[in-house]
């Protein structure tokens, strides 16, 4: 069978694509996208477009001591001729679309009939974590996600130059895809395909050894990712402790997980996929084993849901199994059956009914927060609140005001305040925002508050607006 993915198969690629920009864009709109991460990325995005140092003023970190994440330098060519956050959250919806063209070579490299093709593409679109993790922000491992689909596919073609530019590309999206890059060396290894799996391996550590001896030293002071340590203490403290722990002491990965909680997420990450999945199907599953250990033992629930990023990757190597169990018997057929239980499988844990609830909870601020971005300058510095970080974040500084930062505010030079002590976001609660906002008026700060709880308060010796008045306005009293 040709395996060239027909026409008709990149149209609707994009145009899931542009469903996907489409249902991001409204919940950015909608005030629920956050600091982290797609007001990180942001700030960083736009840094770079401007040629300036690419150092997020919410966690004084370089971009490159994040995560390792030097593909994210793409964007700032981006920022450069048109600055917008739609090129974060149009990019990671193409990404995720697009997946399913490398889907298809799987399939009809594993010989599947064209009608089973496309029902591989179908449950790639419909796997319930890919619509969630869409919606959730920006993360720059989503663009490497077809990369992830195309390497299996270089691995089976015994295509070794194009294998190894893919992983080097998953690298450098984030450091924890070095994850991934050792459990296909895995499963090369249960191949016995050994020159694959050493240069998986060996591509791998290298990688680990030039963050930790050089990138991380420069960029970070030495310290390793910003969440290794915190989220997985029992480990090690960054990145390299934790593989070596996993490679070296592999029954600890097994002390520090609960074992119901890790069962039910397990559960549901597969559920979709598993009805496919035959004892062939082991070997590519066997590549999700150190990604699938560590998010078991991370001590965020975070790693453990059908909403964040973290699990993406184990998405596109259940698909790649569900490929491998169609493949013992091949029918020409398209299988209604399975179409129906991956429809009920999202239908049951994708997120679409947020909209109709929990993403509508912010909408009588949508105007005054309107209102209240149009008085600031490009060159104030903001802390606000979580949710309103991705909507002025194209700046120089910018952070939200988390327990860390309120109790230093008035010293590190913010010179305007814009926060809702009624809906402080996360990381942040009313007590703190009220606090700010109190003592910015004992320091005569110039106030203005909205009906829906926003308040803006400007340094005296700041830029002036004209328009933030003392007198009373329709709907907006001043303090």
């Amino acid at each position: 069978m040709n395996i060239t993915p027909p026409a008709r198969l990149w149209w609707t690629s994009f145009g899931v694509a542009f469903l996907g920009w489409c249902l991001a864009a409204a919940r950015h709109w909608l005030l629920q996208s956050n600091a982290y991460d797609l007001g990180l990325f942001d700030q960083w995005a736009w840094l770079m477009g401007n040629g300036l140092p690419p150092i997020s003023s919410m966690e004084n970190v370089h971009v490159l001591a994040d995560h390792g994440a030097w593909m994210i330098y793409w964007s700032g060519l981006l920022y450069w001729f048109h600055p917008s956050i739609h090129w974060l959250l149009a990019s990671q919806a193409l990404a995720l679309s697009i997946t399913a063209v490398p889907v298809w070579m799987l399939a009809a490299q594993a010989g599947l009939s064209r009608r089973l093709c496309w029902f591989s593409c179908l449950l790639w679109w419909l796997q319930p974590l890919v619509f969630n993790v869409n919606l959730f922000d920006f993360h720059p491992e989503t663009w490497v996600i077809p990369g992830l689909a195309l390497a299996i596919w270089c691995q089976r073609q015994e295509r070794f130059g194009g294998w190894l530019v893919l992983l080097i590309l998953m690298l450098g999206c984030r450091d924890g895809l070095v994850l991934v890059t050792c459990g296909l060396s895995l499963s090369l290894l249960i191949q016995r395909r050994w020159h694959w799996a050493i240069a998986g391996a060996g591509l791998s550590i290298a990688w680990m050894l030039l963050l930790s001896r050089c990138i991380y030293p420069v960029f970070r002071n030495g310290e390793g990712p910003k969440a290794a340590g915190r989220m997985f203490s029992h480990l090690g403290d960054n990145l390299g402790d934790i593989l070596f722990t996993l490679i070296s002491k592999p029954w600890l990965a097994f002390t520090h997980i609960d074992l119901g909680g890790g069962a039910f997420y397990l559960l549901l990450l597969i559920l979709p996929t598993l009805p496919f999945w035959r004892q062939r199907s082991l070997i590519i599953l066997s590549a999700a084993i150190p990604l699938l250990l560590v998010n078991l033992n991370a001590e965020a629930s975070s790693y453990r849901t059908l909403i964040h990023h973290y699990s993406l990757p184990i998405s596109v190597l259940s698909i790649a199994a569900a490929i491998d169990g169609l493949a013992i018997y091949p029918r020409r057929l398209f299988p209604w059956k399975g179409f129906t239980w991956a429809v009920a499988c999202w239908i049951a844990l994708a997120k679409p009914w947020f909209f109709t609830g929990p993403y509508l909870n912010k909408v009588g601020m949508i105007g005054d927060v309107s209102q209240a971005i149009s008085k600031l300058s490009p060159q104030d510095r903001v802390l606000t609140t979580s949710y309103l970080v991705p909507q002025i974040s194209q700046r120089k500084h910018v952070a939200f005001a988390k327990q860390s930062l309120s109790e230093q505010s008035f010293e590190d030079g913010w010179t305007v305040f814009l926060l809702n002590p009624k809906n402080p976001g996360w990381g942040s609660k009313g007590s703190i925002q009220k606090r700010l906002l109190n003592q910015a008026e004992d320091r005569n700060w110039r106030c203005q508050s909205w009906n829906s709880g926003l308040e803006l308060c400007r340094k005296p010796d700041a830029k002036q607006q004209p328009h933030l008045r003392k007198k009373p306005v329709r709907n907006v009293h001043q303090k």
